[in-house]
């Protein structure tokens, strides 16, 4: 049993806790700084709640409603009760997710609304420098290391190439590649089904994984990326960190990669090149376009740009006023 399913097991709070920083961490990307602020937020609604005889596990709703009551009575700036209120719901959507609890009874809490954040991405010169290295380090590796290397490298590609969730991918059975691998057939949330096209680079880097990986005849394989040693496929943690230690080898901050950021570069990239909202929608698998238009942050960028670059009235103009 892995150290996080451990520290879940015993179904303390703060094991519940840091079974979600140690998540939040290692798939989401999340700095040091964050996960500070999170574990700060959830230790002290773990606090109050345990002065009612409760805990995240047994809490209802009323009893998270009176925290935040209290902190607003004592002059908790409404962003800091918005950030401790979003980190809650991520927190129970968490433990939902790991079937600790099968309600979530902050869903229906209303707070403070605090600015969208803008999702992290990375240009596009570092992620063709990412895929670059990843190539590199698969032609110079030998022996198992170069099978690593090699399911690294594909699932990069197949990451940027496609906008999957980390989830999504690593959890892609081996019947997903459709006849002639121009297709991914992928289950996402809430069992929706999607096709989602491969371009010519993830096909080539998933031929060469494939070459290198063909099962013993004979040997039923179940998963596109199984776990070699162990039952079941690639977890997304490994991946995580596999890919973190690729991006330090090459410059790019920690902080600033995770499969996650691959998938908003996958989707800021596309909508910085025209491609319609609502086909973008369709590749990410979003069941709402209003989760998908945070993206158009990518297009008011370039909008403010074309205005600073040609308005005759504007510093950045090359245009002369005549």
């Amino acid at each position: 049993m892995s150290d996080r399913a451990s520290d879940l097991a015993q179904g303390s709070d703060d094991a519940l806790i840091g079974g979600f920083l140690d998540m939040m961490r290692a798939e989401r990307g999340a700095s040091r700084n964050t996960i500070a602020a999170y574990g700060s937020d959830l230790r002290e609604i773990a606090q109050f709640i345990s002065g009612q005889q409760s805990s995240f596990l047994t809490c209802g709703r009323r009893g998270l409603e009176a925290f935040f009551i209290s902190r607003a009575g004592a002059g908790l700036a409404s962003n800091s009760a918005a950030r401790k209120l979003s980190c809650l719901k991520r927190f129970m959507r968490f433990l939902q997710a790991e079937r600790k609890r099968g309600d979530d009874p902050a869903q229906l809490i209303d707070g403070a609304k605090a600015k969208r954040r803008l999702p992290m991405t990375l240009t596009i010169a570092e992620v063709d420098h990412l895929l670059t290295a990843s190539h590199e380090a698969a032609s110079a590796a030998e022996g198992s290391a170069r099978m690593r290397a090699l399911r690294l490298a594909c699932l990069l590609e197949l990451l940027y190439g496609t906008g999957l969730r980390v989830s999504e991918l690593v959890g892609l059975p081996r019947n997903a590649l459709q006849g002639d691998r121009l297709m991914l057939t992928v289950k996402g949330k809430g069992g929706r089904e999607r096709i989602v096209p491969l371009n010519p680079r993830a096909r080539e880097a998933l031929d060469r994984y494939l070459e290198a990986t063909r099962p013993a005849p004979g040997t039923p394989a179940v998963w596109l990326f199984p776990s070699w040693g162990e039952g079941g496929h690639f977890t997304r943690q490994k991946f995580a960190r596999d890919l973190k230690v690729l991006g330090a080898r090459i410059g790019i901050d920690d902080e600033r990669l995770s499969p996650h950021v691959l998938r908003h570069a996958f989707a800021s990239h596309l909508l910085d090149r025209g491609v319609d909202l609502r086909v973008l929608q369709t590749l990410l698998g979003h069941a709402d376009i209003s989760t998908t238009q945070i993206y158009t942050h990518v297009m008011e960028e370039r909008l403010r740009q074309t205005v600073f670059d040609f308005h005759p009235l504007s510093e950045g103009s090359a245009r002369d006023i005549g």
